[in-house]
């Protein structure tokens, strides 16, 4: 089951389990479509793999399996993608 990360890795912004703006690689590192698209360019900063919109939970099931309360974030942010790594 999907972590559900609170918040972006890079700006720390707030991302709700309802949040359209979340995206997510396959590890669940948790970003928002901000630093993921603009900073990032697609690509995970943590393995490299592509960034996906992260689905939504719906709120009557939150109770039986509630969304994580973790914040990660990197101290320093997250430096602009690389255009010329093998990374999608």
């Amino acid at each position: 089951m999907l972590e559900l990360r609170p918040n972006c890795e890079c700006c720390d912004r707030d991302l709700p389990p309802s949040s359209p703006d979340a995206r997510i690689c396959s590890f669940e590192c948790t970003f928002c479509a901000s630093c993921a698209d603009q900073t990032l360019g697609g690509v995970c900063p943590n393995c490299g793999g592509g960034l996906v919109a992260r689905p939504i939970r719906p709120a009557h099931l939150l109770p039986r399996a509630p969304a994580s309360t973790q914040r990660v974030v990197k101290p320093a942010g997250c430096a602009p993608a690389s255009r010329s790594g093998t990374a999608p």
